[in-house]
């Protein structure tokens, strides 16, 4: 009876740890929202989530290739989610290819975001003509950004959507 409650004890404490850190990060890092776009990701194993593909600033993407791709790191600039490119990996991989829509001096995150959604909820991925998805996400110190919530853009203005 002891082991178990030990157990469980240290599991929850590695639950509320980790927990912990996501909401101290999300005080305290910077928060952009960033134009996305929703797709299948044909995943073996699928659920109630949109996988979203994260637009970035990359200076250097304006005269790319064919295709390309470089580690970097994240960085908030004036309200807009920049890369950096790196020498080594950073396990963020920024992507550019011919057909991927981006405009000039863009690329897109290799690995897409995956914003849950509850069971009762319309996907709201799918967006209708003159209209843009946001998310706005958390940039931790290292890794991918995570998201936060998500938002339409349309000639109305600005509607951030309440997921619940």
């Amino acid at each position: 009876m002891k082991k178990s409650i030990v157990v469980a004890l240290a599991h929850l404490i590695l639950v509320l740890s980790l927990g912990g850190k996501l909401l101290y990060d999300r005080a305290t890092r910077p928060r952009v929202w960033v134009r996305t776009a929703s797709f299948d990701p044909d995943l073996p194993i699928r659920g109630r989530y949109a996988a979203l593909r994260v637009q970035v600033r990359a200076p250097w993407m304006k005269d790319a290739p064919d295709y390309q791709n470089d580690w970097v790191t994240l960085s908030e600039e004036k309200g807009e989610l920049v890369a950096r490119k790196s020498d080594s990996s950073t396990g963020v991989l920024i992507t550019h290819w011919q057909g991927a829509r981006l405009p000039a001096g863009y690329g897109a995150l290799q690995e897409p975001l995956l914003f849950f959604l509850p069971e009762h909820v319309r996907d709201p991925s799918w967006v209708q003509r003159g209209q843009e998805l946001w998310v706005e996400v958390t940039l931790p110190r290292k890794g991918p950004p995570r998201p936060i919530q998500l938002a339409i853009k349309d000639e109305g203005g600005w509607h951030p959507l309440t997921i619940r």
